[in-house]
């Protein structure tokens, strides 16, 4: 017999698979292998999960075992207090006011002990920054010269007061001049002009800069501006004696209402008292930083 003729006569005879046959013999094996790791990696998860939820159970059994464990409240003690509620002032979260938002808010920007010493720097003999006595919340610095008086009254005084308070804000600046001494030509002598010239220079207030004109000639003036006045005028019972004042005065309602807007008496406490105490204003470390530009630039 001839096995080789008839095998290869039957592979002959034997219809070959095609090109698409060969492609859904591929797929079906893909299936297949993508079935068979998909339940490997179920199965998998799924022992993960048993491990999870079993770890849980096992802490949710522990803590009621605990709380079960716990001494009962005796019936006869009164109820526990509730926890108090948290109360927050509505100021600290309300939305900024737009009437508010858009004033104009006249500040010192010089402390009273800076003020006091910058007279001094000017000739002007004013006391140190103190309490005028051992009661006294306020704080102050002042000068008085007497240069000529009569029985009755000085003909010729200069009397000067900054008031304020232990913290070194400034609420007022009041003075009285008696026959002050002119040059030839009915001006204000130079030493007293400086008083006026440095309050002016250390409120760093410019627009007061025109009021110095009238004072130097002693003509009365008022200047009401943004909430800042001052006021040198001729004293109806002396003809030459002048009363001056320097103050922050909100008249107007937008201007009441933007001060106690932003009164620090609506600010929140630091929770350290100590903290609180040692924090510098603003407005005195930028005076520094000025203080130190204008000497780096005259270097």
């Amino acid at each position: 017999m001839d096995l080789v003729g008839e095998t290869t006569e039957k592979l002959a005879k034997t219809p070959r698979l095609g090109r698409s046959s060969r492609g859904v013999l591929w797929i079906v094996l893909s299936l297949s292998l993508s079935i068979a790791v998909g339940t490997t990696l179920l199965s998998n998860d799924m022992d993960h999960l048993r491990k999870l939820i079993g770890h849980f159970e096992h802490q949710f059994a522990s803590e009621q075992a605990r709380t079960s464990r716990l001494p009962v409240r005796p019936s006869g003690l009164p109820p526990a207090s509730p926890t108090p509620e948290l109360s927050i002032p509505r100021r600290l979260i309300e939305a900024p006011k737009f009437e508010l938002a858009g004033q104009f808010l006249r500040i010192w920007r010089v402390t009273g002990p800076n003020m006091c010493k910058a007279l001094r720097e000017a000739g002007i003999e004013m006391t140190e920054w103190r309490a005028p006595s051992m009661r006294s919340t306020s704080h102050e610095c002042y000068f008085q010269r007497i240069y000529t008086q009569d029985e009755a009254r000085p003909l010729s005084s200069i009397f000067l007061k900054i008031r304020g308070n232990a913290r070194g804000d400034i609420l007022e600046v009041r003075g009285k001049i008696n026959g002050p001494s002119t040059d030839g030509e009915g001006r204000l002598d130079p030493a007293l002009m400086r008083i006026f010239e440095t309050l002016v220079d250390q409120a760093r207030w410019s627009d007061f800069q025109d009021t110095l004109v009238s004072v130097r000639s002693l003509r009365d003036v008022e200047y009401e501006r943004f909430g800042a006045y001052f006021s040198f005028t001729r004293q109806a019972a002396g003809e030459n004696s002048f009363n001056f004042m320097l103050v922050l005065a909100a008249t107007s309602g937008p201007q009441t209402r933007t001060r106690a807007y932003f009164s620090s008496d609506r600010w929140v406490a630091a929770p350290d008292p100590l903290i609180s105490g040692d924090l510098v204003p603003i407005f005195q470390r930028a005076q520094k930083r000025e203080a130190a530009s204008g000497k780096t630039s005259r270097l």
